[in-house]
């Protein structure tokens, strides 16, 4: 690609961007919009920054996958929001196998940094804590397993 027919500040604030963080293209795009840029010369731009691999969505995905993990969230709740900023399904599926998660013990950790080691009192309390696991994004199996191993290790305990 021709350089020259480039909008300069639009490189320049895209290039500024993606110095402190990934973007999936729709993000950085939608970023560049709000800037008061016009579409037709943003397009080029990104059309340059994959091709320098400045932006690349698999990385990118990758990147949020790992992020995500890391504060407690589940794989739904994390493929709806790749899902949201413009990722396809398969690039999600991809960077899903790339990390090799096992969702059960990350829903127990998040179980166990939220409620520690109280015991579930009640139908309510057991109610509100499968809701928080489901607001994570994890799967009724991975949630009954945790919730249920909770209850089998104080009775046991």
């Amino acid at each position: 690609m021709n350089k020259a027919v480039l909008n300069k500040a639009i490189l320049h604030k895209s290039i500024d961007l993606l110095s402190r963080r990934e973007h999936s293209i729709q993000e950085l795009q939608q970023k560049l919009l709000q800037r008061e840029f016009l579409l037709e010369d943003i397009s080029p731009v990104i059309d340059y920054l994959l091709e320098e691999d400045y932006l690349n969505e698999q990385r990118y995905t990758e990147s949020m996958f790992r992020l995500r993990v890391n504060k407690g969230y589940g794989k739904r709740y994390i493929e709806n929001e790749l899902s949201q900023k413009g990722i396809n399904s398969s690039q999600i599926s991809s960077a899903n196998e790339v990390q090799s998660i096992d969702w059960y013990l990350q829903a127990e950790l998040a179980y166990s940094k939220k409620f520690g080691q109280k015991e579930i009192i009640g139908q309510k309390d057991k109610v509100k804590r499968i809701r928080f696991l489901q607001y994570r994004g994890f799967s009724t199996d991975e949630i009954m397993t945790v919730v249920n191993a909770q209850r089998l290790s104080y009775k046991n305990g």
